[in-house]
């Protein structure tokens, strides 16, 4: 049996920034393997953040909200009990929200506000790679 860790609004956890749902059908594909077991986990939620949130961006190594303030700690610190849920289940794969500030795998939002993607990985989705864990995006799901 083979732990994975999700991005619970992958699975249709209203958790995120909009508190809206954001299920998709090929990660709710997986719950019908019986070799696997999905770990949900939300990082910005365990880093302190509440629901609804203001959106946010990467941008200069940090994170900022579209109100300008700085809200990098709470999301290193949901990295970081995300990591932790990952190393308590032995996973050694995750399926992340795609273009998240947290979540992204490849492409984020550029920080401009502008729904402008850039070249790099969310916080979460970083520090799970420094830590070798697999990181796909949900485009990719279907492909473990």
């Amino acid at each position: 049996m083979e732990y994975i860790l999700v991005s619970a609004c992958l699975l249709g956890a209203g958790c995120r920034y909009d508190g809206a749902r954001k299920e998709d059908k090929r990660v709710l594909g997986l719950l019908e393997r019986e070799d696997i077991v999905l770990i949900p986990v939300c990082p910005e939620q365990l880093g302190g953040m509440g629901t609804p949130r203001e959106p946010s961006e990467r941008k200069d190594g940090g994170v900022w909200n579209r109100k300008g303030e700085d809200v990098t700690a709470y999301y290193e610190r949901g990295a970081w009990e995300a990591l932790r849920l990952a190393r308590l289940y032995g996973c050694r794969r995750a399926v992340l929200k795609e273009r998240s500030p947290s979540c992204g795998c490849g492409s984020v939002y550029d920080g401009t506000f502008t729904r402008t993607l850039t070249e790099g990985d969310g916080v979460t989705a970083q520090l799970l790679k420094e830590h070798e864990i697999g990181v796909v995006g949900e485009s990719k799901a279907e492909a473990l």
